[in-house]
């Protein structure tokens, strides 16, 4: 399915101490990027607004497991952990077809959890997101 956009609809947030540094939707059709899914659109503003490429201390929220793509970009971002809603079968890249967050010959791993090893109800995460969206306000 698609929104009225016609992007997929993926949502990310990037998190550090509690304050969302970063938040976007999937925005490959609006930019014409094959690369601006949701959460490298949160990492390219995350590193932006941190002044700095790596993104140590941060937690990336993310609707649906992450592609090849948007892992290469956590890893290379050295974000320490991902949370996300659910697997993605037909190219997820943290359990479903990959495993990349954690290979042995990467210098960089990232703790990952989707919701059902998450220590937390999908309600909470969903309650957890909205008080952190609300924090920033």
């Amino acid at each position: 399915m698609r929104s009225r956009r016609e992007e997929v609809p993926i949502g990310a947030l990037l998190v550090r101490e509690g304050q969302i540094i970063a938040r976007s939707g999937n925005r490959t059709i609006r930019d014409c990027d094959p690369t601006a899914h949701a959460e490298m659109v949160v990492l390219r503003e995350g590193s932006r607004q941190l002044g700095n490429y790596r993104l140590a201390g941060t937690t990336l929220y993310v609707t649906v497991e992450p592609c090849s793509m948007c892992a290469g970009g956590m890893v290379q971002a050295r974000v320490p952990r991902l949370v996300y809603g659910c697997d993605d079968p037909k190219g997820g890249a943290v359990r479903s077809c990959f495993e990349m967050l954690n290979h042995p010959r990467l210098n960089h791993r990232v703790g990952s959890y989707g919701l059902a090893s998450w220590p937390m109800s999908a309600r909470q995460f969903c309650d957890r997101s909205s008080q952190l969206a609300v924090r920033r306000c």
